[in-house]
């Protein structure tokens, strides 16, 4: 009875991991659809997001009958409801792929993105894509100072979304209002990727801990 509920537990976190490694991976793909006017890319990739919905449904359900059956206590509750938070997070982040996606679809056969921004949204998409496989990956081994180094990561992408506005500010501006809009919409949608795989980290961290992430020395446990 007990091998069974620990397994219950680790098909939660497994199923975790499968969300970030499908999110990642989309946020990846959109940016590829995006940037090259793929409307088939972008297909897959808004089809895809579906199976992203599944796993979180299925999820919940799993962690549910765990808290009814199991009533579990101390780090096995913060674990189920951590995890609850935590799929949310990844399934918002398959959200904003999906968005990105079905903006190229909109812009089919035109680019949404100028070529003068074209440099900064692909470093946006594969720092996004970067973060979240950083992220899987402390899913997987509840390293507490990779998931405290995340948040810096991010800084990058911050960096990245305030230099997409000062673009649109520049008195050169000559793509128009839709296209501003576009690149705006654009960068937010990374922008937020980017929290949510951060959020992921920090409630690992929680998780470890049963202390929030901005509460530990910078230096994570050391």
């Amino acid at each position: 009875m007990r091998e069974a509920y620990h397994e219950e537990l680790d098909s939660i976190g497994e199923g975790l991991v499968e969300m970030a490694n499908l999110v990642g991976s989309a946020i990846g793909l959109a940016t590829t659809a995006l940037l090259d006017a793929d409307l088939h890319l972008a297909e897959n990739v808004i089809s895809a997001d579906e199976k992203v919905d599944d796993l979180q449904r299925d999820l919940e359900d799993r962690a549910i009958g765990v808290l009814a059956r199991q009533q579990p206590v101390a780090t096995d509750l913060r674990l189920v409801v951590t995890s609850l938070r935590m799929s949310a997070d990844l399934e918002r982040s398959g959200d904003l792929a999906e968005h990105v996606a079905k903006l190229a679809r909109m812009r089919y056969p035109q680019r949404a993105v100028p070529r003068d921004l074209r440099r900064t949204v692909l470093e946006m998409g594969q720092l996004a894509q970067r973060l979240m496989a950083q992220a899987a990956e402390v899913l997987i081994t509840h390293d507490v100072d990779a998931a405290l180094q995340l948040e810096k990561d991010d800084d990058r992408m911050d960096e990245l979304h305030r230099a997409i506005f000062q673009h649109l500010m520049d008195e050169q501006w000559q793509h128009g209002v839709e296209t501003a809009v576009d690149v705006t919409l654009v960068g937010r949608y990374y922008e937020r990727f980017a929290d949510h795989a951060v959020a992921v980290a920090q409630r690992v961290v929680y998780l470890v801990t049963g202390e929030r992430a901005d509460g530990l020395p910078t230096d994570g446990l050391a």
